[in-house]
């Protein structure tokens, strides 16, 4: 059956995601065979590099392995499943799609400044290097479900701050640069939102969180943004392999 991929995230990602259904869909078990690659590439109307990407990110999330002259086959791992990894990079938009969300950005402020010593750190800026601060509040239907700081270096994005449209996709705006992030560093904790937030934004329902403050890489490995998301627990879990 043909199932041209239709949606707008990374090619790649969403490849990946739909050959991970597809393992699971079609019952394969640890040992089985996966699909040769002009059987995947026909399946899902793509290109054979693209396909290449992302079966190896399937491979490093040892969800497949390869036995060189035989072909891809399913992992033991395979057989352990875990709702939405945390090991997943994707972009807060997609992750919330994930959800069943339908999530509308809100920017409540834009700045540029100088960066404080942790922000400099993670970003690898020089003395003197300022930063753009992206606050902005995640809601589905009118329930705030994120509120969440972005830090981009502005070498990064020199056109005047109030000539871009910060309600979209910061990933797509980094592309747009040739800095989109690839890969990401990250940390977990539960907290509560910090209170001038909470007063600032009429947020003092929105409870428990789960922080995530995360550094995210181009393809070369320089940090294009350091991100501070507070998700609200009530709508929001989180998943892992240990192994």
């Amino acid at each position: 059956m043909d199932e041209p991929i239709r949606d707008t995230r990374t090619l790649v990602i969403q490849l990946r995601d739909r050959i991970a259904d597809l393992i699971r869909d079609e019952d394969l078990q640890p040992g089985d065979k996966l699909p040769t690659e002009a059987q995947l590439t026909a399946r899902f109307k793509i290109s054979r590099p693209a396909l290449r990407e992302a079966l190896k990110l399937l491979e490093q999330d040892d969800i497949i392995y390869v036995e060189h002259g035989r072909g891809r086959f399913i992992s033991a791992i395979s057989a352990v499943q875990v709702v939405r990894p945390i090991t997943v990079f994707e972009s807060v938009t997609d992750m919330a799609r994930h959800y069943g969300y339908k999530p509308r950005n809100r920017v409540l402020s834009i700045s540029e400044e100088t960066p404080d010593a942790t922000i400099a750190q993670q970003l690898r800026l020089d003395a003197g290097e300022r930063v753009i601060r992206i606050e902005r509040l995640r809601l589905e239907n009118d329930t705030p479900i994120m509120y969440c700081l972005d830090y981009v270096p502005r070498s990064i994005v020199p056109a005047r701050l109030y000539d871009i449209d910060w309600s979209g996709s910061l990933l797509s705006l980094l592309e747009q640069h040739k800095q989109r992030p690839r890969m990401s560093a990250a940390a977990v904790t539960a907290v509560m939102l910090p209170g001038d937030v909470v007063e600032r934004n009429d947020l003092r329902d929105f409870g428990p969180a789960l922080l995530i403050t995360e550094t995210c890489f181009n393809a070369v490995g320089i940090p294009v943004i350091y991100a501070i998301d507070y998700h609200r627990g009530s709508h929001f879990s989180f998943s892992l392999v240990r192994k």
